[in-house]
């Protein structure tokens, strides 16, 4: 069944395309098109003057609708995936804070048999520690905390095919042979939860650390020794070039204005958005999976105000806080929701844009950014038009 969006401003690769359509056949883009006249056949979507724009992929999010997905189940993954598919998350890496090994398999095993099923917007399974300094914990569950261990990671790595990202500390001892055990696997190893200096930075970098989990948060700013200043985590990343950053994008874990700036350094090439969002996001409640964890001024806390916990944020307010809040534009915030995550992901070959032959997903907003419509694959998630 051939179905063909039109009536809307499209997002793609060469710049905004007014006047076209957006021709989906199957779960897949047959065309994106340069003209609105009918196709033969196809089911005709009015877009009413919305922007049409690549779906999200959610590369940091650890829950949703109520669940988390540190607690395995196929009902957990399931609940918490389509709650944030209503709003514009079409593929998505579920995350699991700092775990025990049983805690980790029963993720990956759930991981596993959703990744296999057909058009499943599940692509992998991204584990947030317990790899970290203990010092900068935030949020994490302190006693889970330790140095790589070899004899925890290799085996996991050897057995689940879904691993595809791992954060780590690099400064850390035995973090090296971690990051090449990841690299070795096709595991996207990442830098979090850390107080490493330039020198740690860049040995992780060489070793294969190319990315940085929620830049700004759980890692130091520069600092003084004494009398002079020492370039923190951030700065050391910040100076790195090839080095791609994640940023949440809710207004409150990174302020506006140095959301902007992260853009304006890393550039839209390598930055993503992000939600880390807890069980709290997409949903009415305001329960989160960790009893030690409380809902307030729109954010996830620690009930001892001693740090910021997650987020309860979704894909369409990453972009409505990226545009109106940081004055980053549109295509700009949309990019780094989808192609910028793809890219960093390695899945640029099927998702993140909008051209023939990639994956139907797809979102769309009004002029106030409200979001309208969702398509995942083909099919139909969200329908406000």
């Amino acid at each position: 069944m051939l179905k063909q969006i039109i009536n809307g401003r499209i997002l793609t690769p060469q710049g905004w395309l007014k006047g076209g359509s957006v021709i989906v056949e199957g779960n897949k883009i047959k065309a994106v098109s340069n003209n609105d006249l009918h196709v033969e056949g196809a089911e005709i979507i009015d877009a009413k003057g919305c922007t049409i724009v690549p779906g999200g992929i959610e590369m940091h999010v650890h829950g949703g609708g109520g669940r988390d997905f540190m607690e395995g189940t196929e009902e957990a993954f399931r609940v918490a995936i389509n709650a944030h598919a209503k709003h514009g998350t079409t593929s998505i890496f579920p995350t699991l804070s700092s775990s025990t090994v049983p805690m980790i398999e029963a993720a990956c095993q759930t991981c596993d048999k959703l990744m296999a099923e057909e058009n499943s917007p599940v692509l992998g399974l991204h584990l947030e520690g317990p790899y970290f300094n203990p010092k900068q914990a935030g949020a994490q569950i302190p006693e889970w905390i330790k140095a790589p261990v070899a004899e925890e990671y290799e085996p996991l790595l050897e057995k689940y095919k879904c691993l595809k990202r791992w954060d780590e500390a690099p400064e850390l001892p035995g973090s090296v042979e971690f990051i090449t055990a990841c690299r070795k696997h096709g595991v996207l190893p990442a830098i979090a939860h850390t107080r490493a200096t330039y020198e740690d930075v860049v040995a992780g970098h060489d070793a294969g650390m190319t990315h940085a989990t929620h830049f700004y948060n759980a890692m130091p700013v520069v600092y003084k020794n004494r009398e002079f200043k020492v370039p923190g985590t951030v700065e050391s990343i910040f100076a790195l070039e090839d080095m791609t950053v994640e940023m949440i994008a809710d207004g409150i874990h990174v302020p506006p204005v140095m959301l902007r700036m992260i853009y304006q350094i890393k550039g839209v090439e390598k930055t993503a958005l992000i939600t880390d969002s807890l069980a709290c996001a997409a949903t009415e409640g305001d329960a989160a999976f960790d009893p030690r964890v409380i809902l307030e001024d729109g954010v996830c806390k620690l009930a001892d105000r001693s740090a910021l916990a997650g987020s309860i944020a979704t894909m369409d307010r990453l972009i409505r806080t990226c545009v109106q809040m940081a004055n980053i534009p549109l295509e700009d915030a949309c990019r780094m929701a989808s192609e910028t995550p793809a890219k960093i992901m390695g899945v640029f070959d099927r998702k993140g844009s909008l051209e023939a032959g990639k994956a139907a997903d797809l979102m769309m907003f009004d002029e106030n950014l409200k979001l309208t419509y969702v398509m995942q694959m083909g099919n139909v998630v969200t329908n406000e038009l």
